[in-house]
């Protein structure tokens, strides 16, 4: 599947807006005077390291070793929101869909040398670390993508009206991370990226993750076809889970969005229950795959700090984190594509600026994919 295409009908109607199109607006507002398959396999990845890197010097610079960072702080330089001085944190979560390697073949269509964003989360967690806010910001938004430089310091110009996941091809972690911040006006505390030969082998790693299907899925795309019931899917069967759409819901972006949500849950009730903590054979494969699947900001960018970062967050439990998706309509002019709703966006933005709930009146009667309840927990 080509990443410049989006194929499978979007269904405008009530979920849809007439009228004048508005795109997201990668505008720098003025910072307030006060003061993010895929996010969980990054999340559950720093949550392994921490755990791996606890142990002998071998196997702490072995690790070490896997790890790639990219200095995002750099590359952005000091026109950027203001750090949030409320013990909350914002962490910008890609999923990476190049076709490069051993992504070609799990990822589908043709090897450009580029790569896009399949998935993008910003992770909100709250002050004390015990609950967190999930944004899934669809890939065919339609943007304005400010200007930026890359991490090797070329410059990129502004561009209008492109879609969201094409701020990462165009200048790769630092722009995606700049484009969100314009988006948003909340600055992203920490990067991860996660690819797609790393996913499927950290969930393999893992055992599986066990799911329930309340209807069958059947997407030659994804090569994923599962009947409904209840199912532990290996890595390859995951991977096209979370990448998923024509099999399930309306064929669009927004129920690709729905199902992986509903992994994401799954996977951590998982994470849970495999006994990694009393397998010390498991847990070294689940850390060495981890190390060698994510890339992070500098910041992250060793054992020790991605460690104590990942202690942070063991006690968010699926219960504490609410998901939802980054408010949109389907543009008139093209059902595969999607417009941001700024007014009940900025809810949600002004929300989590205060550390506040998400409140439910910024996601009521905007567009969704219609996969809602089709993948639980088992």
């Amino acid at each position: 599947m080509s990443a410049e295409s989006t194929p499978g009908p979007g269904i405008p109607g009530d979920t849809g807006i007439t009228g004048p199109r508005h795109r997201a607006k990668g505008r720098r507002r003025k910072p307030r005077k006060r003061h993010r398959g895929l996010m969980v396999t990054a999340w559950t990845a720093a949550g392994l390291v921490a755990l791996g890197g606890a142990g002998a010097g071998y196997v702490y610079f072995k690790l070490n070793g896997n790890l790639k960072s990219v200095d995002i702080d750099q590359a952005l330089g000091t026109d950027r929101p203001k750090k949030a001085d409320n013990g909350s944190e914002n962490i910008l979560v890609l999923g990476s869909d190049t076709r490069a390697g051993g992504n070609k073949k799990l990822g589908g269509g043709t090897d450009d040398g580029s790569a896009r964003s399949d998935t993008a989360m910003i992770v909100h967690v709250y002050k004390g670390h015990k609950k967190a806010s999930v944004v899934s910001i669809p890939r065919d938004t339609l943007i304005d993508r400010p200007e930026c430089t890359d991490t090797k310091g070329n410059e990129h110009p502004a561009a209008n009206g492109v879609m969201f996941n094409s701020a990462y091809s165009t200048g790769g972690a630092a722009c995606a991370v700049k484009t969100v911040e314009s988006i948003t006006d909340l600055r992203m505390d920490h990067y991860l990226e996660v690819d797609f030969s790393g996913f499927q082998k950290l969930i393999d790693d893992l055992g599986g993750v066990e799911v329930t299907t309340t209807k069958s899925i059947d997407d030659p795309d994804s090569h994923l076809r599962l009947k409904a019931g209840t199912h532990r899917l290996d890595g390859e069967q995951a991977l096209g889970l979370v990448r998923t759409r024509h099999g399930v819901g309306d064929g669009s972006d927004l129920g690709r969005i729905q199902l992986q949500q509903a992994f994401i849950k799954a996977l951590v009730h998982q994470i849970k229950d495999v006994g990694v903590f009393t397998n010390p054979k498991k847990l070294l494969d689940l850390a060495e795959t981890a190390t060698k699947t994510v890339t992070t900001d500098s910041d992250l960018g060793s054992v020790n700090k991605l460690a104590s970062f990942a202690g942070g967050l063991k006690g968010i439990t699926p219960s504490n984190m609410h998901m939802v998706t980054m408010p949109v309509a389907y543009d008139p002019a093209d059902p595969n594509r999607v417009l941001l709703q700024e007014q009940k966006a900025d809810q949600i933005w002004k929300a989590l600026a205060n550390d506040k709930p998400i409140p439910k009146s910024a996601t009521k009667g905007t567009a969704t994919g219609e996969a809602k309840g089709v993948v639980s927990s088992s």
